[in-house]
């Protein structure tokens, strides 16, 4: 997330928000300046934040938590320079694509996503909010994701095709009907595994 934002260079990093390291250290030559509570102290120094945090319902708890303590704080979006997002394509505030990404024309990305390096929504999808497509995962056009939901390294969404909320679409799947919200589905073609509820670890 780091390197997009400093590659996409419309945004000046002052420091990272971690609760789980001590004020101070050092990341990539950028300063932890504390937890979210931070924030609240410094009204007058931040003017936007990204949650650079894999798991898609720990993201999501977290811009929760920030927009708490900041309601007016914008969440900027970032898109590395060396992926491609299509005319008429739109993504959400938040949300993150990275290097070798591909966004489709009229494809809609919601906000908080992350389009890890080299994964690919094509045109006239769309993705709901603090969803995660893994590197090289990918949809055809008009596919469908709902909000939380991860597709895991390599998975494939044929078009037109939905998959629901907080599911977990497994590495190297092919969906080729859809899937239910709250459902782990993987295979070629990809089958329903298991129900899962919301907020279930996968990482």
């Amino acid at each position: 997330m780091i390197d997009t934002i400093e590659r996409q260079g419309a945004y000046e990093i002052i420091g990272l928000l971690d609760g789980g390291k001590p004020v101070g250290e050092q990341v990539y030559g950028y300063r932890v300046l504390g937890d979210e509570t931070w924030l609240a102290d410094r009204n007058n120094q931040a003017g936007g934040a990204i949650a650079a945090i894999g798991d898609n319902w720990t993201r999501g708890l977290v811009v929760r938590g920030i927009s708490r303590i900041r309601p007016e704080l914008p969440f900027v979006t970032a898109v590395h320079p060396a992926a491609s997002v299509a005319r008429g394509a739109r993504i959400g505030a938040g949300s993150v694509v990275m290097a070798g990404s591909v966004v489709g024309s009229d494809a809609e990305i919601g906000e908080h996503a992350i389009l890890y390096a080299g994964s690919c929504i094509e045109h006239d999808s769309r993705i709901g909010s603090f969803v995660s497509l893994a590197p090289k995962a990918a949809t055809g056009g008009n596919a469908a994701i709902g909000d939380y939901t991860a597709v895991a390294i390599g998975a494939s969404i044929i078009h037109g095709v939905a998959v629901g909320e907080h599911c977990v679409i497994g590495a190297g799947s092919t969906v080729v009907r859809n899937i239910a919200s709250h459902t782990v589905a993987y295979g070629t073609p990809a089958r329903a595994v298991r129900s899962r509820t919301s907020g279930e670890r996968y990482l």
